[in-house]
């Protein structure tokens, strides 16, 4: 058969990494809407879209002229039933001293026992009214407290726990509108840490593990990585897409990503040294099985030798089995090994080998065709000329 013209690389031993490759997007690590708790109209806002907040900052102004007035007649009826205790503190007064007289009178046989009962009567009368006064009183200030914390939620401000600024994401009404309760303001982002969302397959769900690295790239900042780790993970594959979704937590000190921004994570699920490489452009298939051609420059022919492979990375190909580790027969006619280390290299056939079989007869560029063997039609025909 005519030589096969075709390239060769070198083995060659290094690091390999198996990194995992998703798409995702951000989300701000805490988001709320700011609404009001009672209608009103709009009469004040504060904040627009990218202002920075302030724990218990003042957001919005309601028009509060009902509810200050609510306010005021509480608090007028609570001085009513507060003079209502005086008089009727007063009137238990009386009735006191002189249900104390008719007792004295009676103790000196001076006054009549229908007296007596009266005094009672009147005097027990009055401390229940007086009790009732009292009740009134609890009742008219906690109608005032409520009035004046209604009063309250006329200013509208943002809090949270934890401190830190924040930033308005999105800003919902201008000033004048009507509000109803829980309609929405402006939203609040915690953008100082970002999550990111990716989703991974059942092939990669095993790999990830909470507190793993992760590199962050994004196409708004070409050329800069950021970095997170995974934080959670969810306990179930969706059943309609077959994924799990995963958490990344993005410190975000300079607040150059944004929420809605996507990404690209890069998750290494392991590394292997000292590793046996070959380019991934070597590998072919025959009889069903994945190997590669050995370039046998001396000969000048290849011999194929299927291989059981493991990370594929960046271009390269990790090698962990070969036949003769596995204890397989041989496949070529010959011993062919696959080795990085000695001294003398192992090239494999990276163009060309679609056109090869083995034992086939390879052409190196720069290095001349295969000499033909005695016995071949072409020594023959060669030596005749000669």
């Amino acid at each position: 058969a005519p030589s096969v013209p075709v390239e060769v690389a070198r083995v060659r031993t290094g690091s390999i990494k198996a990194i995992g490759r998703f798409t995702g997007s951000l989300i701000p690590a805490s988001q709320f809407t700011v609404a009001p708790k009672i209608a009103g109209r709009l009469e004040k806002i504060t904040l627009n879209i990218g202002d920075p907040v302030a724990p218990d900052q003042l957001v919005a102004v309601l028009d509060d002229d009902e509810y200050a007035q609510q306010v005021n007649q509480a608090r007028a009826e609570l001085e009513v039933v507060k003079a209502n205790v005086a008089q009727c503190r007063s009137a238990l007064d009386v009735a006191k001293r002189q249900y104390d007289r008719d007792i004295a009178l009676r103790d000196k046989k001076i006054g009549s026992e229908a007296d007596l009962d009266e005094a009672e009567a009147r005097y027990k009368a009055c401390e229940a009214q007086h009790q009732v006064a009292l009740a009134q009183v609890s009742q008219k200030e906690a109608s005032l407290k409520v009035a004046e914390v209604r009063l309250s939620y006329a200013r509208i401000a943002a809090s949270w726990e934890g401190g830190g600024k924040r930033v308005v994401g999105q800003r919902f009404v201008d000033e004048g509108a009507l509000l109803k309760p829980n309609d929405p303001i402006v939203s609040v982002l915690d953008i100082d840490t970002l999550e990111a969302v990716i989703f991974v397959t059942e092939r990669d769900y095993p790999k990830v593990t909470p507190d793993q690295a992760v590199t962050i790239t994004t196409a708004a900042y070409a050329g800069r990585t950021f970095t997170g780790k995974v934080t959670r993970i969810a306990p179930l594959l969706q059943e309609a897409s077959r994924q799990a979704r995963v958490e990344i937590t993005i410190p975000n000190e300079e607040r150059l990503l944004k929420p809605g921004m996507f990404i690209d994570a890069r998750i290494e699920f392991e590394q292997h040294d000292n590793a046996t490489l070959i380019p991934r452009s070597a590998l072919a298939h025959r009889d069903g099985r994945q190997g590669v051609f050995i370039a046998d420059k001396k000969e000048m022919k290849a011999h194929y030798l299927p291989l059981t492979l493991g990370i594929e990375e960046g271009g390269f190909a990790e090698v962990i089995d070969t036949p003769a580790a596995a204890g397989e027969p041989e496949q070529s006619t010959q011993t062919v090994k696959l080795s990085a280390d000695g001294d003398q290299p192992v090239w494999v056939v990276t163009l060309g080998q679609h056109l090869l079989e083995d034992g086939g007869a390879i052409n190196l560029p720069g290095e001349g065709a295969a000499k033909p063997r005695e016995s071949e039609p072409g020594a023959a025909a060669t030596g005749d000329a000669k």
